[in-house]
Protein backbone atom coordinates (compact mmCIF):
# COMPACT_ATOMS: atom_id res chain seq x y z
CA UNK A 1 0.00 0.00 0.00
CA UNK A 2 1.41 3.27 -0.50
CA UNK A 3 2.32 5.54 2.23
CA UNK A 4 -0.06 8.37 1.22
CA UNK A 5 -3.07 6.00 0.70
CA UNK A 6 -1.92 4.74 4.32
CA UNK A 7 -1.36 8.04 6.21
CA UNK A 8 -5.03 8.44 4.51
CA UNK A 9 -6.51 5.46 6.47
CA UNK A 10 -4.63 6.07 9.75
CA UNK A 11 -6.77 9.65 10.15
CA UNK A 12 -10.31 9.85 11.04
CA UNK A 13 -12.57 8.47 7.96
CA UNK A 14 -14.54 11.86 8.47
CA UNK A 15 -15.41 15.14 10.19
CA UNK A 16 -18.03 17.87 11.07
CA UNK A 17 -17.60 21.42 9.66
CA UNK A 18 -19.75 24.13 10.40
CA UNK A 19 -21.79 26.08 7.47
CA UNK A 20 -24.29 27.77 6.31
CA UNK A 21 -26.39 26.91 3.74
CA UNK A 22 -29.70 28.59 2.65
CA UNK A 23 -32.99 25.93 2.36
CA UNK A 24 -35.62 26.95 1.10
CA UNK A 25 -38.67 27.22 3.30
CA UNK A 26 -42.54 25.54 2.58
CA UNK A 27 -44.44 27.72 5.07
CA UNK A 28 -48.16 24.97 5.47
CA UNK A 29 -50.84 27.20 6.93
CA UNK A 30 -53.25 24.09 7.16
CA UNK A 31 -53.08 20.85 5.37
CA UNK A 32 -54.68 19.22 2.33
CA UNK A 33 -53.32 16.58 0.60
CA UNK A 34 -55.39 17.39 -2.98
CA UNK A 35 -54.56 21.55 -2.52
CA UNK A 36 -50.59 20.50 -2.02
CA UNK A 37 -50.13 18.45 -4.66
CA UNK A 38 -51.89 20.86 -6.63
CA UNK A 39 -50.11 24.20 -5.52
CA UNK A 40 -46.66 22.30 -5.84
CA UNK A 41 -47.23 21.60 -8.97
CA UNK A 42 -48.37 24.70 -10.02
CA UNK A 43 -45.15 26.63 -8.08
CA UNK A 44 -42.89 23.92 -9.85
CA UNK A 45 -44.34 24.70 -13.88
CA UNK A 46 -43.02 28.01 -13.06
CA UNK A 47 -39.34 27.57 -12.96
CA UNK A 48 -39.15 23.47 -13.44
CA UNK A 49 -34.82 23.64 -13.27
CA UNK A 50 -35.38 25.83 -9.95
CA UNK A 51 -37.29 23.51 -7.63
CA UNK A 52 -35.73 19.89 -9.33
CA UNK A 53 -34.25 18.57 -6.25
CA UNK A 54 -34.56 20.87 -3.92
CA UNK A 55 -34.22 20.30 0.03
CA UNK A 56 -37.13 21.98 1.66
CA UNK A 57 -37.57 22.55 5.04
CA UNK A 58 -41.48 22.98 6.59
CA UNK A 59 -42.64 25.86 8.30
CA UNK A 60 -44.97 25.72 10.86
CA UNK A 61 -45.26 28.74 12.59
CA UNK A 62 -48.29 29.44 11.31
CA UNK A 63 -49.79 26.28 11.11
CA UNK A 64 -53.35 26.54 12.84
CA UNK A 65 -54.80 22.65 12.65
CA UNK A 66 -54.18 20.01 15.09
CA UNK A 67 -50.70 18.88 14.60
CA UNK A 68 -52.11 15.12 15.41
CA UNK A 69 -54.03 15.36 11.97
CA UNK A 70 -51.00 16.44 10.01
CA UNK A 71 -48.92 13.20 8.18
CA UNK A 72 -45.72 14.40 8.12
CA UNK A 73 -44.23 11.50 6.18
CA UNK A 74 -47.40 11.71 3.31
CA UNK A 75 -45.93 15.29 2.93
CA UNK A 76 -42.35 14.02 2.55
CA UNK A 77 -44.15 11.87 0.12
CA UNK A 78 -46.07 14.25 -1.73
CA UNK A 79 -43.03 16.54 -2.19
CA UNK A 80 -40.73 13.17 -3.48
CA UNK A 81 -43.58 12.62 -5.97
CA UNK A 82 -42.59 16.14 -7.01
CA UNK A 83 -38.97 16.29 -6.95
CA UNK A 84 -38.67 18.04 -3.90
CA UNK A 85 -36.49 16.63 -0.75
CA UNK A 86 -37.96 17.57 2.66
CA UNK A 87 -35.32 17.31 5.30
CA UNK A 88 -36.84 18.78 8.18
CA UNK A 89 -39.34 20.89 9.65
CA UNK A 90 -39.48 24.44 11.87
CA UNK A 91 -40.90 24.70 14.56
CA UNK A 92 -41.22 25.39 18.66
CA UNK A 93 -44.28 23.11 20.06
CA UNK A 94 -43.38 20.29 21.45
CA UNK A 95 -46.34 18.12 19.51
CA UNK A 96 -44.42 19.82 16.52
CA UNK A 97 -40.93 18.71 17.35
CA UNK A 98 -42.07 15.03 18.62
CA UNK A 99 -43.73 14.73 15.43
CA UNK A 100 -40.99 15.70 13.32
CA UNK A 101 -38.86 13.10 15.05
CA UNK A 102 -41.11 10.81 14.66
CA UNK A 103 -40.54 11.13 10.74
CA UNK A 104 -37.34 11.47 10.84
CA UNK A 105 -36.44 14.71 10.05
CA UNK A 106 -34.21 17.37 11.20
CA UNK A 107 -35.74 20.60 13.72
CA UNK A 108 -35.01 23.90 12.99
CA UNK A 109 -35.60 27.15 14.90
CA UNK A 110 -37.56 29.74 13.67
CA UNK A 111 -36.38 32.42 11.71
CA UNK A 112 -35.85 35.11 13.49
CA UNK A 113 -36.88 37.98 10.45
CA UNK A 114 -40.14 35.63 10.01
CA UNK A 115 -40.74 36.05 14.25
CA UNK A 116 -40.63 39.39 13.31
CA UNK A 117 -43.06 40.25 10.15
CA UNK A 118 -46.05 40.76 10.07
CA UNK A 119 -48.75 38.04 10.36
CA UNK A 120 -50.08 37.36 7.17
CA UNK A 121 -52.67 34.53 7.57
CA UNK A 122 -54.23 35.25 3.94
CA UNK A 123 -51.19 33.96 2.08
CA UNK A 124 -49.78 30.27 1.42
CA UNK A 125 -46.82 30.39 -0.28
CA UNK A 126 -43.62 28.07 -1.07
CA UNK A 127 -40.84 30.36 0.76
CA UNK A 128 -37.44 30.94 -1.71
CA UNK A 129 -35.39 31.85 0.94
CA UNK A 130 -32.44 30.15 -0.38
CA UNK A 131 -33.18 29.13 -2.36
CA UNK A 132 -30.56 28.31 -2.93
CA UNK A 133 -29.44 24.85 -3.05
CA UNK A 134 -26.71 23.77 -1.90
CA UNK A 135 -23.52 25.57 -3.42
CA UNK A 136 -22.62 23.86 -6.80
CA UNK A 137 -20.06 21.91 -5.81
CA UNK A 138 -18.05 23.74 -9.48
CA UNK A 139 -18.50 27.11 -8.31
CA UNK A 140 -15.46 29.26 -8.77
CA UNK A 141 -16.56 31.98 -6.19
CA UNK A 142 -13.46 32.04 -4.46
CA UNK A 143 -11.24 32.53 -7.30
CA UNK A 144 -13.20 35.56 -8.57
CA UNK A 145 -14.12 37.22 -5.17
CA UNK A 146 -12.27 40.35 -3.75
CA UNK A 147 -12.93 41.42 -0.40
CA UNK A 148 -12.46 44.63 0.22
CA UNK A 149 -12.48 45.02 3.91
CA UNK A 150 -11.34 42.44 6.65
CA UNK A 151 -14.19 41.93 9.16
CA UNK A 152 -13.68 44.64 11.92
CA UNK A 153 -12.48 44.10 15.57
CA UNK A 154 -16.21 45.20 17.02
CA UNK A 155 -17.76 41.64 15.93
CA UNK A 156 -19.51 43.47 13.05
CA UNK A 157 -19.80 42.01 10.09
CA UNK A 158 -18.01 43.37 7.07
CA UNK A 159 -20.16 43.61 3.35
CA UNK A 160 -18.62 42.14 0.75
CA UNK A 161 -17.44 43.66 -2.26
CA UNK A 162 -16.49 41.83 -5.24
CA UNK A 163 -14.59 43.62 -8.43
CA UNK A 164 -14.79 40.83 -10.99
CA UNK A 165 -17.88 39.27 -13.25
CA UNK A 166 -19.75 36.56 -11.56
CA UNK A 167 -19.38 33.52 -14.08
CA UNK A 168 -22.75 31.17 -15.17
CA UNK A 169 -22.24 28.54 -12.00
CA UNK A 170 -20.76 30.39 -9.62
CA UNK A 171 -22.40 31.29 -6.32
CA UNK A 172 -21.37 34.22 -4.29
CA UNK A 173 -22.78 34.55 -0.63
CA UNK A 174 -22.05 37.24 1.95
CA UNK A 175 -23.05 36.03 5.87
CA UNK A 176 -24.11 38.89 7.65
CA UNK A 177 -24.17 41.68 5.46
CA UNK A 178 -24.49 43.06 1.93
CA UNK A 179 -23.35 41.83 -1.13
CA UNK A 180 -21.59 44.71 -3.35
CA UNK A 181 -20.52 43.56 -6.75
CA UNK A 182 -18.73 45.91 -9.23
CA UNK A 183 -19.10 43.79 -12.43
CA UNK A 184 -21.99 41.81 -14.31
CA UNK A 185 -23.72 38.56 -12.98
CA UNK A 186 -23.98 36.32 -15.66
CA UNK A 187 -27.36 33.93 -16.15
CA UNK A 188 -26.60 31.04 -14.35
CA UNK A 189 -24.75 32.69 -11.43
CA UNK A 190 -26.21 32.97 -7.81
CA UNK A 191 -25.68 35.65 -5.54
CA UNK A 192 -26.81 35.63 -2.07
CA UNK A 193 -27.14 37.56 1.20
CA UNK A 194 -28.33 37.99 4.49
CA UNK A 195 -28.17 42.02 4.04
CA UNK A 196 -28.50 44.34 0.56
CA UNK A 197 -27.58 43.02 -2.74
CA UNK A 198 -26.07 45.33 -4.82
CA UNK A 199 -25.27 44.76 -8.79
CA UNK A 200 -23.03 47.35 -10.62
CA UNK A 201 -24.25 46.09 -13.74
CA UNK A 202 -26.42 43.87 -15.33
CA UNK A 203 -27.96 41.54 -13.38
CA UNK A 204 -29.07 37.77 -15.27
CA UNK A 205 -28.53 35.49 -12.86
CA UNK A 206 -30.69 34.50 -9.64
CA UNK A 207 -30.45 37.17 -6.69
CA UNK A 208 -31.34 36.39 -3.26
CA UNK A 209 -31.03 39.03 -0.19
CA UNK A 210 -32.38 38.55 3.49
CA UNK A 211 -31.40 34.79 3.25
CA UNK A 212 -31.61 34.56 7.06
CA UNK A 213 -35.47 36.54 7.07
CA UNK A 214 -34.13 40.25 6.89
CA UNK A 215 -37.56 41.69 5.76
CA UNK A 216 -35.73 45.02 5.20
CA UNK A 217 -32.99 43.69 2.74
CA UNK A 218 -33.30 44.96 -0.88
CA UNK A 219 -31.65 44.76 -4.16
CA UNK A 220 -30.33 47.01 -5.95
CA UNK A 221 -29.15 46.48 -10.14
CA UNK A 222 -28.52 48.82 -13.04
CA UNK A 223 -29.73 46.77 -15.28
CA UNK A 224 -32.71 44.22 -14.02
CA UNK A 225 -32.40 41.13 -16.11
CA UNK A 226 -32.60 38.42 -13.62
CA UNK A 227 -33.97 34.93 -13.77
CA UNK A 228 -34.85 35.00 -9.98
CA UNK A 229 -34.59 37.58 -6.95
CA UNK A 230 -36.02 37.12 -3.61
CA UNK A 231 -36.25 38.82 -0.47
CA UNK A 232 -36.86 36.95 2.75
CA UNK A 233 -38.46 33.96 1.27
CA UNK A 234 -41.16 36.29 -1.17
CA UNK A 235 -39.07 35.75 -4.62
CA UNK A 236 -40.48 36.90 -8.67
CA UNK A 237 -39.16 34.81 -11.31
CA UNK A 238 -38.14 36.20 -14.96
CA UNK A 239 -41.68 36.06 -15.81
CA UNK A 240 -42.93 38.13 -13.34
CA UNK A 241 -39.86 40.16 -13.82
CA UNK A 242 -40.61 41.69 -17.51
CA UNK A 243 -42.30 44.45 -17.78
CA UNK A 244 -41.52 48.63 -17.69
CA UNK A 245 -38.59 48.05 -15.60
CA UNK A 246 -37.16 45.15 -17.36
CA UNK A 247 -33.21 46.23 -18.39
CA UNK A 248 -33.35 49.27 -16.61
CA UNK A 249 -31.94 50.19 -13.27
CA UNK A 250 -34.39 48.83 -10.58
CA UNK A 251 -34.28 48.71 -6.73
CA UNK A 252 -36.61 45.83 -5.68
CA UNK A 253 -38.33 45.46 -1.92
CA UNK A 254 -40.89 43.83 0.47
CA UNK A 255 -44.02 46.08 0.96
CA UNK A 256 -46.51 44.75 2.59
CA UNK A 257 -44.71 41.21 2.82
CA UNK A 258 -44.77 41.52 -1.13
CA UNK A 259 -41.98 42.07 -3.62
CA UNK A 260 -42.11 45.25 -5.59
CA UNK A 261 -40.21 46.61 -8.09
CA UNK A 262 -39.38 50.60 -8.15
CA UNK A 263 -37.34 52.28 -10.59
CA UNK A 264 -33.81 53.66 -9.34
Amino acid sequence: MPQATADLFASPCLQFKGSMVPLTTLELLYFDPEKFSQTLQEKIQQAPNLFKNLPLVLSLDKFADDINNLNLLQIRELCAAQELQLVGIRATEPAQIAAAQAAGLAVLQPSRGRQEAPEDDSQSSLQKASEPQTANPQSGAEATEEVEDPPPGNGVAANRVIRTPIRSGQQVYAPGGDLIIMAPVSAGAEILADGNIHVYGPLRGRALAGVRGNTEAMVFCQSLEAELVSIAGQYKISEDLLGNHWKKPSLLKLEDDRLVIREL
